[in-house]
């Protein structure tokens, strides 16, 4: 896995970017440091990505300090125009470019993360345009804050002037804060390797790869599997990136909030991958045109989660995905305009059967976005509505895994914070003994380790 997140490499690297970080004499010294880590994270896919980032970044910071001179719109259109042109046009190339080089010999393979950065860069210029917030004039403050490591291979997308702002303070680091940032560590990486690869390794891949060699019911349980396998993967890379950013003293957005509990599409997507579908909303949804016509509103939506599917690859399954949950989404605001939203608190059953249905066709979603492709996703249907039964390549521990997995959505959030909080006020050498016990169980009990992280390739 390299300096992939999640692998020793990186642990070591993080902390020797933590130590010289709080080392630091100055402000200065302290931005350098991450600025040179960033680049050093980048490098990991060559001298081509190395060259390309910065290149963008330094392009993007020209605009943001035209954005923040001119006061005319002529102007402020034209350099908002190139750098979205610059961002998208980065994205959409790089997608494409196997496709041209690679029949003629060459290796070209998408570096981890771009989509990321596209759209945390994004963040930056469109809220000077915007004038939502103040840009700065500091080169070496602005690259620190766009490429900054623990948000570039997975997010969570963060707006580039909040973590400008945070960069221009030093925090101390409290011995409780530490204790939370390793905690954070410690269960992304037991999400990872303990859930999510377990669960992939042993029957989601082999199932998605070739779904007419199961039966329907072994099918269906990879589907419902894939959707936790997913969700421990993204969640568990967001808290190691989060926990990473806080022992710098730097605080990310919370992206997950038990998704596979809410009671419609609307309450998902405000549960599921939080600083995406917030980046939706604001950037894209807000920007559409509105129309005098009812429906325009909810055309939007659909137009919004498409382009979103599209974020994630340039397929038609990944299309559909977005059109599915926009059409859903779009058919749910048009129900509650005519019919008005349920009420505050819903029946106990009712309610349940929502989250039922709710996690029912998102994991139908989950289908074509898994699959690959329009026919393998078809492929996968079809056995599951075939309804053929048996249970041969489900083992009792990955029944039990999957089980275990599905009822953590049901531990308190107050038994979840307890539990934080008391590691946090633990003496250093129970964070120590932790952390060991972690690596001890990855060593006996994980997955193969060579998984890189389901959103990395995004």
């Amino acid at each position: 896995m390299g300096l992939a997140a999640g692998s020793s490499t990186f642990f070591i690297f993080v902390a020797a970017v933590f130590f010289l970080y709080w080392a630091a004499p100055t402000r200065l010294v302290r931005l350098g440091i991450i600025l040179l880590a960033n680049y050093f994270f980048c490098a990991r896919f060559g001298l081509f990505y190395l060259a390309l980032i910065p290149a963008c970044s330094t392009v993007d910071f020209l605009v943001g300090l035209g954005l923040m001179r001119f006061s005319n719109t002529h102007p402020r259109r034209g350099l908002i125009a190139v750098s979205v042109a610059l961002n998208l046009g980065l994205l959409v190339g790089a997608r494409h470019m196997g496709a041209v080089v690679n029949p003629k010999g060459w290796d070209w393979i998408f570096p981890l993360g771009l989509s990321f950065y596209t759209l945390q860069a994004l963040t930056y210029t469109l809220d000077l345009y915007r004038r939502d917030a103040e840009g700065t004039d500091s080169l070496l403050a602005y690259l620190s804050a766009v490429s900054f490591f623990p948000t570039l291979q997975a997010g969570p997308i963060t707006r580039v002037t909040d973590l400008i702002q945070q960069m221009a303070k030093r925090r101390p680091l409290e011995r409780i804060e530490g204790g939370r940032a390793l905690f954070l560590i410690g269960l992304g990486v037991l999400k990872k390797a303990l859930v999510a690869d377990f669960l992939a390794e042993n029957l989601v891949n082999r199932v998605f790869d070739t779904p007419k060699l199961y039966s329907g019911a072994e099918v269906l349980v990879a589907v419902y599997a894939y959707s936790l396998q997913l969700y421990f993967d993204f969640s568990g890379y967001t808290d190691i990136a989060r926990g990473c950013a806080q022992l710098l003293g730097i605080r990310l957005p919370v992206n997950f909030d038990r998704p596979y509990l809410s009671a419609n599409l609307t309450e998902f997507w405000r549960r599921w991958h939080l600083s995406f579908s917030n980046w939706l909303r604001d950037y894209l949804f807000f920007a559409l045109p509105g129309g005098r016509t009812k429906i325009m509103p909810y055309l939007n939506l659909v137009i919004t989660m498409v382009l979103g599917g599209l974020w994630h690859g340039i397929t038609w399954s990944f299309a559909i995905w977005g059109l599915l949950h926009g059409s859903a989404l779009a058919a749910t605001r048009a129900w509650w305009a005519w019919r008005g939203k349920p009420k505050q608190p819903v029946n106990q059953w009712r309610h349940a059967l929502a989250v039922f249905g709710t996690y029912q066709f998102v994991c139908l979603t989950w289908i074509f976005f898994r699959a690959g492709s329009v026919a393998n996703a078809l492929d996968i249907l079809g056995r599951i509505g075939s309804l053929s039964v048996g249970f041969e390549n489900v083992t009792p521990l990955f029944a039990a895994a999957l089980a275990l997995a599905a009822a953590t959505f049901f531990v308190p959030k107050a038994w979840y914070s307890a539990a934080v909080e008391r590691f946090a006020a633990s003496p250093f050498y129970v964070h120590a003994a932790a952390l060991a016990m972690v690596a001890v169980t990855l060593r006996y009990l994980g997955g193969s380790g060579s998984a890189p992280f389901v959103y990395s390739r995004f």
